[in-house]
């Protein structure tokens, strides 16, 4: 080999060194003082934002939720192993964001937007910020368009408009997932992309939601993002977050979505856990002081927008779990005074076997009839009355044995209503049923029939009046709207059933 000469050398160090290209970035970083539960103090950051995200120099990511005068406190998404006291960290100058975008639609992800359902990587359209100012209310128009959840309790006496918050609560066991699920499942072909975000849930409850969505080919429109009771409290704090900006992207875009937070109780839990362990003054049931502004400034991002901003939809399903039905209790009292009205679901009727067991009276919904079609408001007429008069009557008669012909037709009517709500898992109705249905009830109908057999004749009389009256079934689809004429012919034809069965 022959002997590199020294000139040679200087010539090779003197060309690296013209070409030397020095690309500096200058970062501030600082070191770990303490770490554990999921949360690192760190000196040395001095002008880091709060909701900023810092790195590791393991890489773990975290965001800033604690800013004292000579040290921060973080929120570790992710576990702290290899972090220890002196670690370095660098602040990256963005805020927590999720990528979003089409291609996410029939995916299981995280709360920071990565895929779990090993399907392999997404590729993004946008990135967005979890945080994210409200529309104000010029972007904003009044909620006009029902979002049809198939279920003939909800849609006939509290609809829910696209662009409301309506809040689902109840003792656990109660059935308010399943409603949820089944409003997902109505949305087929409705051009409604559906979001469902679990919180603080056992993987095998996300898990049985995501096979129920596949089975009923609703993965197609959705997208499930799960931050498990297994995961991280700052992934659990960020996860209703995330999925919002998620359903942004898509009403920016003039798109309908809706949302499903599953449940907002474990939500304010996890904050509650961060904000006790970054030393913060805990107030009425150990939550901090700023537990109302945790949900409110989330469920003010839900709206409709107006036609110059597209004119698309967030609808929010907020999920709460009462103890023993107390409904006064902290955190539901606040999400109660946040939505648009609340499907209270009671443990007795549930166990009445009355399912979905929606409380009438405690049930409400503030955007009321401007959320429903003329024909359903129309077909619905006073059932709301009329069960209420019924659940008085039946508390004043259960003891009685001789009933005068008036009250017993009426116990009868609500017999006939009462079985009419009941509804089976995974079957929403579609609008025409449902106003065939209610026709049917005000018409006192099924009133006669043994109470076991309400239900079956309903459906059988459904199913002749498609087979026999197509167009009308066709005509209230189409205009949604109910005439004296179609409403004579769904009576005439499903009489005409009674009379041949």
């Amino acid at each position: 080999m022959a002997a590199v000469s020294a000139t040679d050398i200087i010539s090779i160090i003197r060309s690296e060194i013209e070409n030397f290209d020095a690309d500096f970035e200058a970062k501030e970083t600082g070191e770990v003082i303490s770490v554990g539960d999921g949360i690192a103090r760190i000196y040395g950051i001095d002008h880091a934002q709060y909701g900023e995200v810092v790195v590791f120099d393991n890489g773990v990511k975290a965001m800033v939720q604690d800013i004292k005068e000579h040290e921060i406190g973080v929120v570790l998404f992710g576990r702290d192993f290899g972090i220890h006291e002196g670690s370095r960290v660098a602040r990256t100058g963005k805020r927590a964001g999720i990528p979003t975008g089409d291609a996410f639609l029939g995916r299981v992800i995280n709360a920071l937007g990565e895929p779990i359902d090993g399907k392999g990587d997404i590729k993004e359209d946008e990135y967005r910020p979890v945080e994210h100012e409200a529309p104000g209310i010029i972007d904003r128009q009044s909620v006009d368009t029902p979002l049809e959840t198939g279920i003939l309790a909800i849609d006939s006496m509290f609809p829910i408009g696209r662009g409301q918050r309506e809040l689902i609560i109840g003792d656990r066991q109660t059935g308010k997932t399943s409603i949820a699920t089944d409003t997902i499942l109505n949305q087929k072909g409705k051009n409604v992309i559906c979001i469902y975000a679990a919180i603080g849930q056992k993987a095998s409850t996300v898990a049985r939601v995501v096979e129920n969505l596949k089975k009923f080919g609703a993965m197609d429109y959705s997208i499930v993002l799960a931050a498990t009771a297994s995961d991280p409290v700052a992934d659990q704090y960020i996860a209703p977050y995330a999925a919002t900006a998620m359903a942004e992207h898509f009403m920016n875009q003039g798109r309908d979505v809706l949302i499903v937070y599953d449940d907002l109780s474990k939500h304010a839990v996890a904050y509650r856990t961060i904000s006790l362990l970054l030393g913060r003054s805990p107030g009425r049931e150990a939550y901090p002081g700023d537990v109302f502004y945790l949900h409110s400034r989330l469920l003010e991002r839900c709206a409709k927008l107006s036609d110059a901003k597209g004119g698309g939809s967030i609808t929010a399903l907020p999920i709460i779990e009462t103890q023993d039905g107390d409904v006064s209790a902290y955190i539901p009292t606040n999400v109660i005074s946040i939505t648009d009205g609340q499907i209270f679901l009671e443990t007795k009727l549930f166990f009445e076997g009355q399912r979905p067991a929606v409380n009438v009276g405690l049930s409400v919904s503030r955007v009321g009839g401007a959320a429903q079609t003329k024909a359903m408001k129309k077909a619905s007429g006073t059932i709301r009355i009329d069960l209420a008069q019924y659940r008085e009557l039946e508390v004043f008669t259960q003891f009685s044995s001789d009933l005068d012909e008036t009250t017993k037709a009426q116990l009868d009517h609500g017999n006939a209503l009462m079985e009419l709500l009941k509804q089976p898992l995974n079957h929403p109705l579609s609008m025409a049923d449902q106003v065939i249905t209610l026709v049917l009830a005000q018409e006192k109908y099924f009133d006669d029939v043994d109470r076991s057999k309400v239900k079956k004749l309903q459906l059988d009389t459904i199913s002749f009046i498609r087979d026999n009256a197509a167009d009308v079934v066709n005509e209230i689809e189409e205009k949604k709207e109910l005439t004296d004429e179609i409403k004579q012919r769904i009576i005439d034809t499903a009489k005409k059933y009674k009379a041949s069965r």
